[in-house]
């Protein structure tokens, strides 16, 4: 097996005798905030990102790229030609939407779904939104840009038809998701979803679906105008927040440098664990040993 990336999260190798197009995905236990790789690892990550990955593609009303899983951490999947933006569905005004609407950095004039919610829209942390919105980005290995639907047609990324599916899907697979961990006492605040064309042309689900791909909250800890609890990656975002690391990260941009990762307390690193290991537990029904 040949490397053919190496991700903040996971491995991909191609076999070049293999002539079915096929990628191993290792989930890694390794993990990054702010577009900034931390040194220490998270016990079972890796195993609960492949573990989800799988429930998801078995579970979801739509054709993905996934073969079959080979140990605890490892998935076969379709090589595919993958399209360069991130589909991003938000539910409730959290995260970096917060941050670009008090920069007034929200293109509210070429995406429709913003300009429905313009007329109705509660910029109150964690406030649920009128509806679902669309919101993708780009896709880097430096940070994911923000792009509206008229960029993304203009630049023949997509054609209207092509952007319109994703766009629809996507929010079906929002709504999917949110009705299969509604059960488990959970919320879906947000889900970052990867498309790609297979061979045939069509568009497949592809990549890895976990905790580091959305933002779950417990339904019973809820509550509107305050931080969430999260059972997801941004425990460790809150936490270099807390401790003044995104402010150095914001600060390096225009140098193009990163900071120097922080150590991780060995509590943080637990806790991130557990919370990653309970979420799959309660919404999948199944155990990580």
């Amino acid at each position: 097996m040949k490397l053919l990336h190496r991700g903040k999260v996971k491995d991909l190798y191609y076999n070049s005798e293999n002539r079915n197009n096929t990628l191993l995905f290792v989930f890694s236990d390794r993990i990054s905030a702010f577009d900034v790789n931390m040194s220490q690892d998270i016990p079972k990550k890796g195993e609960v990102l492949c573990k989800f990955a799988k429930f998801w593609f078995e579970n979801l009303d739509v054709q993905n790229h996934m073969i079959k899983t080979i140990d605890a951490n490892k998935m076969l999947v379709e090589q595919l030609s993958m399209i360069p933006i991130e589909c991003v569905v938000r539910g409730y005004y959290y995260g970096s939407l917060i941050e670009r609407y008090n920069n007034n950095e929200i293109d509210w004039k070429n995406s429709p779904d913003f300009q429905i919610l313009s007329h109705n829209f509660d910029p109150i942390i964690a406030s649920k939104l009128s509806s679902p919105v669309f919101d993708p980005t780009t896709k880097s290995l430096e940070h994911d840009i923000p792009i509206s639907e008229k960029e993304i047609i203009s630049s023949n990324i997509l054609s209207h038809n092509d952007f319109d599916f994703l766009k629809n899907k996507s929010k079906q697979l929002y709504f999917q998701m949110s009705k299969f961990v509604d059960p488990a006492g959970f919320l879906l605040a947000d889900v970052k979803f990867e498309f790609g064309f297979n061979r045939k042309g069509e568009i497949v689900l592809a990549d890895s679906l976990g905790p580091d791909e959305y933002r779950i909250w417990k339904k019973v800890h809820y509550q509107k105008g305050s931080i969430q609890e999260s059972y997801d990656k941004q425990i460790l975002r809150d936490w270099l927040t807390n401790i003044g690391f995104k402010k150095k990260v914001n600060e390096q941009k225009s140098s193009k440098t990163k900071p120097q990762a922080p150590k991780l307390p060995l509590s943080l690193i637990e806790k991130i664990s557990k919370r990653y290991i309970l979420s799959y537990e309660m919404i999948t029904g199944n155990k990580i040993r």
